[in-house]
């Protein structure tokens, strides 16, 4: 159980905490993603985003585009999805992976910085292909989790899976 569901739980004393903490992990914590939403999360990496050109269609980190700055391997990342949502959103100051979110550095909302504070600090931001709503940072972070965050090494097996059937690609993998 993450720290702030921990801190919740503590906070509260009566009998009915148990349910009220249950019910606050079942509306944060894990997240079942449709069909639809996970399509378009996929589209949005390999389109929109253009994240397939540092990160590799799979998200294993073997790029699409040798122009383009080596992505993590998103397979192995033990971040958790409001982790992953802040990082599409936010960026890492000072390397590749940009700020999705147009206001990302405007009012404090990324590690309570803003762009004056980054520039004080010698600290570029990476600029982004195309700024992402909201919305749709939650369909690609749909995607990611269903398809990549976490799903280790590709095979034969999870290929096929990704794509959602045997594919030529697929081909490469054991």
């Amino acid at each position: 159980m993450p720290g702030f569901q921990r801190a919740l739980a503590r906070m509260f004393s009566s009998v009915a905490a148990p349910a009220v903490v249950m019910s606050f992990v079942a509306i944060n914590g894990a997240h079942a993603a449709d069909a639809g939403d996970v399509a378009e999360g996929m589209r949005l990496f390999m389109q929109k985003g253009n994240c397939q050109a540092c990160h590799g269609w799979a998200g294993d980190g073997r790029k699409t585009d040798n122009q383009m700055p080596d992505g993590a391997n998103l397979r192995e990342t033990k971040l958790d999805r409001a982790n992953f949502v802040m990082i599409v959103k936010c960026g890492l100051p000072g390397t590749s992976m940009p700020p999705f979110d147009r206001f990302a550095y405007s009012d404090g909302r990324c590690f309570g910085k803003k762009e004056a504070d980054l520039k004080a600090q010698g600290i570029k931001l990476a600029d982004p292909p195309a700024t992402l709503q909201p919305r749709e940072v939650e369909l690609l972070a749909d995607f990611a989790f269903a398809k990549i965050v976490g799903k280790g090494a590709l095979d034969r097996a999870k290929c096929a899976e990704y794509w959602g059937g045997p594919t030529e690609v697929c081909n490469e993998f054991k």
